[in-house]
């Protein structure tokens, strides 16, 4: 079990740039400094926002780390066309990733083509054009990590919804190639998480550890359902456990899509995120 004193006290806490939406990616940097976050996940928008190469020497010259790029991925177009652009973008999505230093690029697979209802054939353009990628990423060195979303985003987001589904995509190849992601607001309800955990640990698999909490009710846009943690039904001190258990000692990521702590000053969302990981997931990690 990790102290939870001293200078180690957030040493792996991580603030994914969603979670505060409304701030730049100077805002995001600035903040994690002042309130000794060490380490920062951003997100594509924010780095083309600022140019890559600022935003790269932005936040090495704050001193911080880098724990993931968020995405790349909508891997399922059924034309040439789409798959062309796709692999395209993920491409860049790779180069931006190895500029700002860290080996993980999150891809959110894809769901289904317009019109389309052929959910295995879909499934089936994500392992093609993941084969595709890896080459280019392997190249690079950077990590390819797939993220399963809750079922409820299968049809528009991810045809990949658990954490076994993500490991049979990620098992052809290398684990320094493709790794999976734990994102406990999408795979808290799997009846097969801990057994997956486990496989992904043995494995060597597990590439980020994302923490929020899954709120009720849902909200009219899905993907504003996330909270702080200890705000909805999420028990991180089991899913915490299993993840160090399968070996996990990366960063912990706090990703959270919600419109109000959007609307909150970031400081203060930033101090509350600080409250709770202390509280409810660095006792577990």
């Amino acid at each position: 079990m990790t102290s939870n004193s001293g200078p180690f006290h957030f040493s792996r806490l991580s603030i994914n740039s969603a979670t505060t939406k409304k701030w730049t990616l100077a805002q995001v940097v600035d903040g994690c400094v002042n309130a000794g976050i060490p380490s920062i996940g951003p997100w594509r928008d924010r780095v083309e926002e600022a140019g890559l190469d600022k935003a790269a020497k932005l936040i090495k010259d704050a001193g911080l780390r880098v724990s993931s790029l968020c995405r790349g991925g909508f891997l399922t177009a059924a034309d040439a066309e789409g798959q062309a652009a796709a692999l395209a973008d993920n491409r860049a999505a790779i180069l931006e990733a190895a500029a700002l230093n860290t080996r993980e690029l999150f891809l959110v697979v894809g769901g289904l083509a317009p019109a389309e209802r052929d959910v295995v054939a879909a499934r089936q353009r994500v392992a093609d054009r993941l084969a595709d990628l890896v080459p280019f990423a392997s190249e690079n060195g950077i990590r390819l990590v797939l993220e399963p979303l809750h079922p409820m985003y299968a049809a528009d987001r991810a045809l990949i919804s658990t954490l076994g589904q993500a490991l049979d995509l990620a098992a052809p190849f290398d684990t320094k190639d493709v790794g999976v992601a734990v994102d406990t607001f999408h795979v808290w309800w799997d009846p097969e998480l801990k057994a997956q955990i486990e496989r992904a640990g043995r494995e060597d698999r597990i590439a980020s550890y994302q923490v929020c909490d899954f709120n009720m009710p849902i909200a009219a846009d899905p993907l504003l359902s996330r909270g702080y943690m200890g705000d909805g039904v999420i028990d991180f001190a089991t899913i915490g456990t299993w993840v160090r258990d399968a070996g996990y000692t990366g960063d912990i990521e706090v990703e959270i899509f919600n419109q109000e702590i959007w609307d909150t000053d970031g400081n203060i969302v930033l101090a509350t995120v600080k409250e709770r990981y202390a509280e409810l997931v660095l006792p577990y990690a």
